[in-house]
């Protein structure tokens, strides 16, 4: 896999065409097709939902107040990002919306990287997160085991934590409670 477009001056129904087995995204009217993510991927991005859905979207032994996805279809005009994970505060999203697709901006994006999408996630989608004002930003990688927190300031991402192994972290917008790396690896 390359991170070459599929298709220059693609169009929704372009991305709608695209096989199943792929994640189709569109950046400047560019369709990118990537292919599903591999086992360790999907197993780091489930684990992490699971750590955070019962403190912050559930309120269990946390603050509660976040709507929080696996993969949402985020429209911002041209652009269709799909996230391994993104939250809402429910201040800014009271109700789940009966839609296809998201087009408010998510407060917080979760990037499980992988060897196919690790340059996407970096440069495109982290430029047009930054656009939409989309605060915080996690980049998680499997391989490397490893956790990069970015934090949007002044239309900039800047990092603010990055931590590796099994350790224990805070992090931002979920630094109510300790987060146990270790729990997204095994």
């Amino acid at each position: 896999m390359t991170t070459k477009p599929l298709k220059r001056g693609a169009t929704y129904d372009d991305l709608r065409d695209v096989p199943d087995h792929f994640v189709a995204e569109m950046f400047d009217g560019e369709l990118y097709a990537t292919p599903r993510p591999s086992t360790l991927h999907t197993h780091t991005a489930s684990a992490l939902g699971a750590e955070l859905g019962g403190p912050f979207q559930r309120g269990r032994n946390g603050p509660g107040g976040w709507i929080i996805w696996d993969e949402p279809e985020l429209h911002f005009g041209n652009d269709v990002l799909v996230p391994d994970l993104a939250g809402w505060r429910r201040s800014r999203l009271p109700e789940v919306p009966a839609a296809a697709f998201m087009t408010l901006a998510p407060d917080w994006i979760c990037e499980v990287l992988s060897p196919s999408t690790e340059t996407l996630d970096r440069s495109k989608k982290l430029r047009i997160y930054a656009r939409e004002r989309v605060e915080h930003a996690w980049l998680v990688d499997p391989l490397r085991k490893s956790l990069e927190v970015l934090v949007l300031r002044s239309g900039v991402w800047a990092p603010l934590v990055a931590r590796e192994g099994d350790s224990k972290v805070r992090a931002p917008p979920f630094d109510a409670i300790e987060l146990e790396l270790g729990a997204l690896w095994k």
